[in-house]
């Protein structure tokens, strides 16, 4: 197993309801009020990634969307402050050509000794997409990033490409690098969603599935669909998800902190977020949305998950809750449902890094690389 961490590029808070958390819909955000606000300064990015390096994290996740800084910009950034520290990368294939892509790849792997990895984000939000000049929908958005991955893979390889369709026309008779240097390999590719869509392009493309923190039993389906398709095509895959983590002590202190992070949401707001999320049009959000249905009395929804985070919040909408030992039972539970990579991140970003990589990762002697001082 591989533990992973979430770079807040869109800034940090300490509970939820603050800026950070006015979830973009439609290219905009809202900020609700003063919670302890940390701004997304090179200053507090740093200090979390050498944080998680020194911890024994496996790589920090960056999103990509107008609610965040530049994914590219903000992990180059970082490579000199960090040592072994991956950085998972993500990018819209509808708002870059996949032969500029490689070139980038190619450059942040010699500059980083070979640390990067590849989000893939399709875009579940139309609204969105237009904002960033992308037009097309969503089944073809899918249709679109298995080309992209093709194309980029082919360049990395050095494999000449010729290729003129309706989403790109790329003529590429040399199997040369770029710059003079020799080609640089696409590194491990992730890609998530729910959709039909979605599945088939992981399975023809990917190396890592995401999913979102759904209790283990809906994981374990999906995850296998997933890897049944890839088989099928020959390949293997593995399976990832994304969760938030609170972990303490013991489970009183972290149930404690757990209602804390919504001490400051009203009633008036939980509706107003939950309606603009169901009107995204994401299968991955929707079922994210169905597991509580915006009722405060529902986010327990499996054993030590939680579903607050999910009141406000896109995306990812749940939280593994309790005692370092009950967090680490629930890990090994989704391990048995085939998850082999965990991304986790916790409100304020910083301390609840500290609090997962010493009370979590040393339960588990193999997930990472020993955990140093």
């Amino acid at each position: 197993m591989k533990f992973s961490w979430f770079l807040p590029t869109g800034g940090d808070d300490e509970r939820l309801g603050g800026s950070s958390h006015g979830v973009a819909i439609g290219g905009s955000s809202q900020s609700v009020s003063d919670t302890g606000h940390r701004d997304a300064s090179l200053a507090y990015l740093t200090e979390l990634a050498q944080t998680v390096d020194r911890l024994g994290f496996h790589a920090v996740l960056t999103p990509t969307g107008g609610h965040c800084e530049d994914a590219w910009l903000v992990t180059s950034a970082l490579i000199a402050a960090t040592r072994d520290l991956k950085f998972l990368v993500a990018f819209r294939p509808g708002a870059v050509a996949p032969v500029l892509s490689a070139q980038m790849v190619s450059t942040f792997q010699r500059l980083s000794g070979g640390r990067a990895l590849l989000n893939v984000v399709v875009g579940g939000d139309d609204a969105e997409q237009r904002a960033y000049g992308d037009t097309l929908g969503k089944d073809e958005r899918y249709r679109r990033a298995e080309r992209f991955l093709e194309i980029a893979r082919a360049v990395g390889d050095g494999r000449p490409v010729a290729v003129d369709d309706e989403y790109y026309t790329v003529d590429r008779p040399s199997g040369a690098g770029f710059s003079g240097y020799a080609p640089v390999p696409m590194p491990d590719v992730y890609l998530g969603g729910s959709s039909d869509g979605a599945i088939d392009v992981a399975a023809a493309q990917a190396d890592v599935f995401l999913t979102w923190g759904e209790p283990p039993a809906q994981v374990a389906e999906k995850v296998a669909v997933v890897k049944d398709a890839a088989r099928r095509r020959g390949r293997e895959i593995r399976g990832g998800i994304r969760l938030h983590v609170i972990t303490r002590e013991t489970s009183d202190e972290a149930w404690a902190a757990a209602e804390n992070l919504i001490s400051g949401l009203d009633d008036d707001l939980i509706a107003r977020r939950q309606e603009a999320l169901r009107g995204i049009g994401s299968e991955g959000q929707r079922r994210m949305l169905d597991l509580h249905g915006g009722d405060r009395e529902k986010l327990v929804v499996s054993p030590n998950l939680w579903a607050g985070f999910g009141l406000v919040r896109g995306g990812a909408g749940t939280a593994l809750v309790g005692s370092h030992d009950e967090v680490a039972e629930r890990i090994s539970e989704y391990r048995d449902a085939g998850i082999e990579e965990f991304i986790f991140s916790g409100y304020p970003h910083l301390e609840e890094a500290v609090h997962f990589g010493e009370g979590v990762i040393p339960r588990f002697q193999h997930a990472n690389s020993p955990v140093t001082s």
